[in-house]
């Protein structure tokens, strides 16, 4: 574990606690942005993430990583939100960016098409298969730590991306974009 040291420890110091922060910010925020749809509230729910971490940094046994660790209170978070507030449908295109770099301006336009195409397709799929799809693809997350993160069992978490694969296949297939044009 990159952090395997936090498992025998049960408070952390003030500079230790803003490299954790640095280190995992972007992902818990992008995290919560996906779960909420909004801006402003995954700022709240990832500061609520963090300071409950910083919190119960002594209930962190290591047993998973701490980014799946942040995650599950991530998640805990805004679905403790998403009961007492009022969630807008928001399309999120372009929420990912592709950090690839093209030979022309022309390659960089198709590139970053496909890739908006493909997030608008992946943004419409159902909740459980989006979020499966979105921390394992994007956030690199493994089975295991899907399953826990989610509290589903492996052979769940593998049956949902296989489902979440299939439907991005036919729907691309439907929209009908060219794989070879966007990948140069």
């Amino acid at each position: 574990m990159e952090d395997d040291y936090l498992k025998h420890i049960t408070k952390l110091d003030q500079p230790e606690m803003d490299r954790l922060a640095r280190q995992y910010w972007h992902d818990v925020w992008q995290y919560a942005y996906f779960l909420t749809r909004r801006e402003h509230v995954a700022e709240d729910i990832a500061q609520e993430t963090f300071i409950r971490a910083f919190r119960s940094i002594d209930s962190f046994r290591g047993q998973c990583s701490i980014k799946s660790w942040l995650f599950k209170i991530a998640r805990n978070t805004a679905f403790n939100y998403s009961k007492s507030a009022f969630l807008r449908k928001v399309t999120l295109i372009g929420l990912f960016e592709d950090t690839k770099r093209s030979a022309s301006a022309e390659d960089d336009y198709l590139t970053a098409s496909f890739t908006d195409e493909i997030w608008s397709n992946v943004l419409e799929l159902p909740r459980s298969d989006r979020e499966a799809i979105i921390l394992y693809a994007h956030y690199e997350l493994s089975y295991k730590e899907l399953a826990e993160l989610l509290g589903i069992a492996e052979g769940t978490v593998k049956s949902r991306l296989a489902r979440a694969r299939a439907k991005l296949a036919k729907r691309m297939k439907e929209g009908q974009i060219d794989d070879d044009k966007a990948f140069r």
